[in-house]
């Protein structure tokens, strides 16, 4: 049980959650000291935040390390994972498909589940590098049903991964670039002869600068002049290149940002980084810090972070290591602060308790959660999943906590009508040879709940779950312990009970 007064405050009423951010405004890198203590706590709140989830050995194995070395190891093994090996049909086009138009739709429809498994398989194994390009899919947002193309999917996705870690200004050229994105915001339309607005208007607002910040009217309607050309799709043969064309570009004067030149595409992304940098290092930090530390934003850590961002040329591997190694991040406050979605939710569960690969579980994960406002590769709108509150309601949470006990009944059947991962994960909670049914209780609370129960009478009611039928006198003379046949299915019930607190919702 930890301090809830400004320390992670949190209060549930009425079913909604209210978070007020108390953190330390201290960028300085995490020394841990008594006061603050680089303990297993703090552990967990580093690989929830940077990952999928992570076994318990990782765990362990992390707190020999100095914490500020264990973020740069994150961020450097992401930074240089290979991305994902293309699918046979990366480069297909419509000739390659069934000319026979239900064979074709089958065929389609068989290459996005692929890749949406392929994916969910990514974020399982690699860490912090699928994890951001998972955040990435949120910001640059497309939607598949606008443009229908797996090959066009799979460039997208696989320009996630490329950039996940890479220089930012690099990553906003090429996804302005690429089929998916210049065809659901329509640039594809964009000519001098009938110009379109839409992806410069995003550019600027959800992009890189955010609402009103730093730009105008005028200056959308010359980024959308400047970008426009970008017209050659072969109407006979979808699904290949789009290639530029130079008599659709408006090649005039145009003012942006009170700066007047002939510009093209390249000479807008220039102009951006040049003449709104504060804005856009600002609006990045803005976004990466409500995602991976707090969705109530400390205006003073973003003021430095994006001077971090500003001083290493928008490249984001700097950015992400002083953001996830400062003082500020591991402050008990930053702990338990956010609500995760339904795919990041049910995978942090798989690879926590250790759950061996299942990629029939990983589609059934991705299908599930699309039932519930989250469709891999089709965000909500241009703008993204809202998030984090929102990803709770009286609909969601009971899928949330009924996917939790389906996970654990499908590993029972698959392993033979067994729970021995359960049996395991407790063991590795508590020290060897414990078998105090309140100290084992308790070490699973608060190994799943970030800030544990908020009152000692809740966990006195989550140990009466736990001990569930058994005669207290097998308890009393110590007779029992995790080794009985039946001690896994109690963990069952525990982490089931607890599935179904609103606590359980935060990372």
């Amino acid at each position: 049980m930890y301090n809830f007064f400004c320390i992670n405050f949190v209060k549930f009423i009425a079913n909604n959650l209210f978070m007020v951010n108390c953190a330390e405004t201290n960028i300085n890198p995490y020394k841990p000291r008594p006061d603050k203590l680089w303990d297993k706590r703090k552990a967990i709140h580093l690989f929830r935040r940077t990952s999928f989830g992570v076994d318990l050995t990782t765990i362990k194995a992390s707190l020999n390390l100095d914490p500020v070395s264990v973020v740069n190891k994150i961020v450097d093994d992401a930074r240089t994972l290979p991305p994902t090996a293309p699918p046979s049909w990366s480069n297909w086009t419509l000739s390659n498909y069934s000319s026979n138009q239900d064979i074709r739709i089958t065929q389609i429809g068989s290459q996005y589940m692929e890749w949406n498994t392929q994916w969910i398989k990514d974020m399982i194994n690699n860490g912090l590098r699928d994890r951001m390009s998972w955040f990435w899919s949120n910001h640059f947002v497309t939607k598949l049903e606008t443009y229908f193309c797996p090959s066009w999917m799979y460039r997208y996705h696989a320009l996630l991964q490329k950039h996940a870690l890479g220089n930012f200004k690099t990553f906003v050229y090429e996804m302005g670039l690429t089929p998916a994105m210049l065809i659901f915001l329509n640039n594809i339309q964009n000519t001098r002869f009938q110009p379109n607005e839409n992806y410069a208007r995003e550019l600027l607002e959800l992009f890189t600068l955010g609402v009103d910040n730093g730009y105008n009217q005028s200056d959308i309607v010359n980024v959308a002049r400047a970008i426009s050309g970008w017209n050659g799709i072969d109407q006979t043969n979808l699904c290949g290149e789009v290639a530029f064309i130079q008599p659709y570009w408006d090649s005039g004067q145009k003012t942006i940002f009170s700066k007047t030149g002939a510009w093209g595409y390249a000479d807008v992304i220039n102009l951006l980084f040049d003449e709104r940098p504060v804005q856009i290092s600002e609006y990045i930090s803005r976004k990466l810090y409500s995602n991976f530390v707090n969705p109530e934003v400390s205006e003073d850590m973003i003021k430095l972070l994006g001077k971090v961002f500003r001083d290493n040329n928008f490249e984001l591997a700097p950015l992400m290591k002083a953001m996830l190694s400062c003082e500020h991040f591991f402050d008990d406050a930053s702990v338990g602060t956010i609500i995760p979605g339904h795919i990041e939710y049910l995978l942090t569960f798989v690879n926590e308790i250790g759950y061996s690969e299942q990629l029939e579980l990983y589609t059934a994960i991705g299908y599930s959660a699309a039932e519930y406002n989250q469709q891999m590769f089709s965000p909500t709108d241009v703008a993204g999943w809202p998030g984090n509150r929102l990803w709770v309601n009286s609909g969601s949470f009971q899928y949330r906590a009924e996917s939790i006990l389906n996970i654990m009944s499908y590993y029972y059947a698959k392993n033979g009508n067994k729970l021995e991962e359960l049996r395991t994960l407790a063991k590795e909670l508590i020290n060897p040879g414990e078998n105090s049914p309140t100290i084992i209780c308790n070490a699973i609370i608060d190994h799943f709940l970030p800030n544990g129960l908020q009152k000692t009478v809740d966990y006195a009611d989550a140990l009466v779950v736990f001990k569930a039928e058994i005669p207290e006198n097998y308890f009393q003379s110590g007779q029992w312990n995790l080794d009985w046949e039946y001690a896994p299915a109690q963990v069952l019930y525990l982490i089931n009970y607890l599935a179904n607190l609103p606590e359980f919702q935060l990372k």
